[in-house]
């Protein structure tokens, strides 16, 4: 077995002062004092920091995410801010338009047509989107199941052709 030597021909064993005595046990520095502790203490040691890690990094992201949260907060208040402003501003459109079209027309006629161009936006609108919940009903993957279904077709005949 060759070992591997540093510059000035020393192997890392005569550095670190291990031997094949210590081959179930690594130094451990204690307070700048050499001690060697165990295979199960550095295990137990390597339990404890991963332990303390994990919860450090649960820590970190729970305060990660309850940062983004209150961003994502504020964002959906001003997006609901700017869609409240938006229809008042398409209202006042509207106003302009039917004030647009009783400059020939009486109010009331252009007010009636408005209203009914609405409306039929609107019935196309309610058709579209319920074509389109229609194909997202049922909430299952099908194709997916459908396929994996023909996986477990697959694997079963080719077990059975062995």
């Amino acid at each position: 077995m060759s070992t591997l030597r540093t510059h000035d021909g020393r192997s890392a064993a005569e550095i670190t002062g291990a031997s094949r005595q210590d081959a179930g046990r690594a130094p451990a520095v204690l307070n700048g004092n050499r001690s060697e502790a165990g295979t199960g203490e550095l295990v137990r040691q390597a339990t404890q920091q991963v332990s303390e890690l994990m919860r450090a990094e649960l820590r970190l992201a729970v305060a990660e995410l309850k940062d983004k949260g209150r961003h994502a907060g504020t964002g959906v208040g001003m997006f609901g801010g700017a869609a409240l402003v938006g229809l008042y501003g398409a209202a006042a459109l509207l106003v302009a338009v039917i004030a647009a079209i009783a400059l020939v027309l009486p109010v009331w006629a252009s007010a009636l047509i408005i209203g009914g161009l609405l409306v039929a936006v609107a019935g196309v609108l309610a058709l579209l989107g319920r074509a389109q919940t229609k194909r997202a009903t049922p909430a299952r993957p099908e194709r997916a199941m459908d396929e994996a279904r023909m996986t477990v077709h697959d694997l079963k005949e080719r077990a059975t052709h062995r």
